[in-house]
């Protein structure tokens, strides 16, 4: 009997939504709370892959680093990723082991840490899009910005945030191994944050580069590797809207390739937010 596969890209932001401190017991709490909804898989015995954003906490990871520099050597930010992969991987981890249990599955759960290849000479490296971080007001930012040297861009009117690159993932490491555990029935958890950013050098060895991968673009990648029918990305919102942020503003409940790609290249979805999800679910199909 053939399994059907899911990839599934759990958001950062859903972990830690907005209006939060982002506590650990927070980001838990809300880890279990998204983890209900996977249930419906698991009844079904779905073979399931996942993996999840990291903006929030990879943002909080470089204002810790900005904050102590003068008394601990500070991590660069492939590195923090790398952490968060760590950290996220295993509240998910933890949590969904505890749901099986309660389910009286008998299903592994495993986190990977997994490089991504991306390509040293992006154009996109050089164009900061990926917001990480908490949110703050137009002054609060400027005087961070000032003092450490930030990219910031407003994401909604009034809420500004940090802004770091964000290059196209060009291949996934150990793609085989993580389709080989989820064809066995494992529940992986990979590509974290999108995935450790790394690129050849000119020796052919992977050197880390400080970016964040967008996730959902990683996800759709690996869903294509691991053969998954079903890509699923789970945000902090209830819609993706038309005319967003206008009084025309209208949820979209669904759409065809060809409607999200003409919305898309009009420039209807913001960069460095539900743009890349867009992008994302096109790549998949």
């Amino acid at each position: 009997m053939h399994n059907p596969t899911a990839m599934i890209a759990m958001g950062g932001n859903s972990l830690s939504p907005k209006g939060e401190t982002g506590t650990i017991q927070q980001q838990f709490a809300h880890t279990r709370e998204t983890l209900e909804g996977i249930s419906h898989f698991i009844d079904r015995n779905y073979n399931l892959c996942i993996n999840h954003g990291n903006g929030p906490q990879v943002g909080n990871e470089l204002l810790r680093m900005d904050l102590t520099h003068d008394q601990v050597p500070p991590l660069p930010l492939g590195v923090c990723v790398a952490g968060t992969q760590g950290t996220i991987g295993y509240m998910i981890q933890q949590s969904l082991q505890n749901k099986l249990r309660d389910m009286e599955v008998d299903r592994e759960v495993v986190t990977l840490v997994t490089q991504v290849i991306v390509y040293e000479n992006d154009p996109t490296i050089q164009v900061p899009t990926k917001f990480v971080g908490p949110r703050y007001t137009e002054t609060e930012i400027k005087l961070l910005a000032g003092k450490f040297g930030w990219t910031v861009k407003e994401q909604e009117p009034g809420q500004w945030r940090r802004v770091v690159s964000s290059p196209m993932p060009e291949y996934i490491m150990h793609g085989k191994s993580i389709k080989a555990l989820v064809d066995r029935g494992t529940i992986v958890i990979a590509t974290g944050g999108g995935g450790i950013p790394v690129y050849n050098n000119d020796s052919r060895h992977l050197e880390g580069m400080d970016a964040v991968i967008d996730k959902d673009y990683t996800a759709a990648k690996l869903g294509r590797i691991i053969r998954a029918e079903e890509l699923w990305i789970i945000t902090d919102v209830e819609h993706i809207y038309r005319n967003f942020g206008t009084l025309k503003q209208e949820p979209i409940r669904e759409m065809t390739r060809s409607e999200a790609k003409k919305h898309y290249e009009n420039g209807e979805y913001q960069k460095g937010s539900i743009g890349p999800k867009i992008k994302a679910a096109m790549h998949f199909l």
